[in-house]
């Protein structure tokens, strides 16, 4: 049994980008203790299909058609969810898209797509939920960042910028809400095998990059999100995985001019690589 199932006897969670990936993952392991959850994604045929397995194992699932840079949907989604179960134990924060481009080929309509998803959608969740978790004095919130939002790697700066700002949007709800007996986490990975970038809008080269190093990756969902939800369960706020974005983010604390130095000679190979295709 989860530490959070043990905390929260009413076991009330909400999940944005449920049906799939990290999402759906959440979903099954508070389902195995027998959550209510409020599933929401913007595909609702996949949700459909996700609630079917989190009934079998054990969860009851209300479901929520949800674009969660949706900033009016999603006031009418919390509002709904809260007056059917009375309140929340749980929020996850994880919808998101993922992308890549330099900064200078990325349309200000995508930089207003990314920053509605990654950004918006969360900054929406904790807004809309928060005060119930006042009024309550119980709870806790996990937001899903990234470790680019302190790597800052070159070709990826609105990833980067949006989970920068889910980071510090969540160190300083720590510090407001944890006086009041609220507890958040804020999730920091390098790849997990997921489907975070079937939606993105940047370069092709990007883009195909991004995703052969998500095709990678030994880390599945299941087994991230068990990790995450045993830390959360232990009330840490940082939550970096796996060992890859352990190391890195100790080296960027102790040693930033060997972080800069290696970032700084990517981003020379990466413009090396882009005028050679240019003449070619």
């Amino acid at each position: 049994m989860l530490a959070l199932t043990k905390k929260y006897g009413e076991k009330r969670a909400f999940v944005t980008g449920a049906a799939m990936g990290l999402g759906k993952s959440f979903c099954k392991h508070l389902a195995r203790d027998g959550w209510t959850i409020g599933m929401s994604d913007v595909n609702t045929e996949q949700l459909e299909q996700a609630a079917d397995e989190i009934r079998t194992l054990g969860g009851t699932p209300i479901l929520f058609s949800l674009d969660v840079s949706d900033r009016q949907r999603y006031e009418e989604v919390a509002d709904i969810f809260l007056e059917r179960v009375g309140g929340i134990d749980l929020l996850v924060n994880n919808a998101g898209v993922g992308d890549g481009a330099a900064f200078h080929e990325y349309s200000l309509e995508n930089w207003d797509w990314m920053i509605g998803i990654n950004q918006m959608g969360v900054l929406y969740g904790c807004h809309f939920f928060v005060p119930t978790f006042m009024k309550q004095k119980f709870g806790h919130i996990i937001n899903i960042a990234s470790a680019a939002g302190y790597a800052n790697a070159p070709r990826m700066s609105p990833y980067n910028m949006t989970k920068a700002a889910v980071i510090s949007l969540s160190e300083s709800l720590y510090y407001e809400l944890k006086p009041l007996g609220i507890n958040v986490s804020v999730v920091m990975p390098t790849f997990i095998r997921t489907d975070i970038m079937q939606h993105a809008r940047g370069s092709e080269e990007a883009i195909k990059a991004g995703r052969k190093l998500l095709q990678k990756t030994k880390l599945l969902p299941d087994d991230a999100v068990k990790e995450m939800l045993v830390k959360a369960g232990k009330g840490k706020l940082e939550i970096v995985l796996p060992r890859q974005s352990r190391v890195s983010y100790w080296v960027k604390r102790h040693f930033p001019w060997l972080f800069r130095r290696t970032l700084s000679n990517l981003a020379a190979q990466q413009i090396e690589r882009a005028e050679k295709r240019n003449k070619a």
